[in-house]
């Protein structure tokens, strides 16, 4: 029930934010917030991270649901004392809807948070990064994947 909790959450309040820039703002539109570092900059962004494969929107579409579906199937299977994990999993989940729904909705995802010094973002990567990056220190800190190298290994 927390999984499901922590995924509204997150596409709550990307969809929420996303909502409040696209009726406040006209894309191309940046408000100085605390100039020189942060601006609210409101574009649709066509691509993934930093604009990559720009105009790929079914491409961005069916793996975002492979993500997700993915994620999920993953998760079921996860034991209950692995908090960390499911918190990232909710996460990534969680944000990949919210960028899923922009993309299914818009063709687009609607970024606005601009930190000047690379390109501009929103909540739902947040929430995906931050996913990422928790899995990634789960997998360190529990060396799930070193056991299952010496496991592999073993087997031989």
């Amino acid at each position: 029930m927390r999984f499901v909790i922590l995924i509204m959450l997150t596409l709550l309040a990307d969809q929420f934010s996303k909502y409040i820039i696209s009726a406040s703002m006209q894309p191309g539109e940046s408000i100085p917030v605390l100039p020189p570092v942060f601006h609210i900059t409101y574009i649709l962004n066509p691509g993934a991270a930093f604009g990559m494969l720009a105009n790929r929107t079914t491409f961005f579409i069916i793996v975002s649901v492979l993500v997700i579906a993915g994620v999920l199937v993953g998760y079921r299977h996860l034991p209950r004392e692995r908090m960390w994990t499911r918190v990232a999993a909710a996460l990534v989940v969680g944000g990949a809807l919210g960028n899923l729904i922009d993309r299914v909705r818009l063709g687009r995802v609607i970024d606005f948070l601009d930190f000047r010094v690379w390109p501009v973002f929103n909540l739902a990567d947040i929430a995906i990064v931050t996913g990422a990056l928790l899995l990634i220190i789960e997998v360190w800190r529990t060396g799930d994947g070193e056991q299952k190298r010496v496991d592999a290994g073993a087997e031989k």
